[in-house]
């Protein structure tokens, strides 16, 4: 279910290399959405978007690659850790793919996980929800808990800014 766009630029790497690449990262976000990556109704709308950017540094051309990944899920698929798995997992899969260390592609890999605000997923003409779409993806009982998973977090957020501003109100009276 994951969308992914993917900033490689031509030629950073080998083309069999970033054909696994782009398996493995279709697989890592799968998993990491709680998805099993052999459900073929979810690999089936699970996409990668691959741009060619010409990247600078300082202005000036750059001397090696230079990798850029926003994988973009439904608001309620990604938490904490899940985002810093996603981070650390394709910073592990451009090292393999360009068979090279993680310490020495690390300072070039940028990963951005985004989630869409419920509401403003779009796909076939019309708006997706979240539990909507875990239903058709894997079954009714997870776009159930997709509903509940979902409302627990608003939940947790208003609670949170309810906290923040009696923080506020009571910092300002003293």
């Amino acid at each position: 279910m994951p969308m992914l766009d993917a900033f490689i630029p031509e030629n950073a790497l080998d083309p069999a290399a970033e054909g696994v690449l782009m398996q493995e990262l279709t697989d890592l976000l799968m998993r990491n959405e709680g998805v099993d990556p052999s459900n073929e109704r979810a690999r089936a709308v699970s996409l990668v978007f691959l741009h060619r950017p010409t990247v600078f540094v300082a202005g000036i051309p750059a001397s090696s690659p230079r990798y850029r990944f926003i994988p973009s899920v439904m608001e309620g698929l990604y938490d904490d850790t899940r985002r810093s798995r996603i981070v650390r997992e394709i910073t592990e899969a451009v090292a393999r793919a360009e068979g090279t260390s993680f310490e020495d592609v690390a300072p070039r890999v940028w990963v951005f996980p985004t989630e869409i605000a419920d509401g403003r997923w779009g796909g076939r003409g019309v708006i997706r929800r979240l539990p909507e779409f875990l239903a058709y993806v894997l079954g009714e009982e997870a776009g159930q808990e997709g509903a509940r998973s979902l409302a627990d977090r608003r939940r947790r957020d208003a609670l949170a800014i309810l906290e923040n501003a009696r923080e506020v109100a009571a910092f300002s009276e003293s």
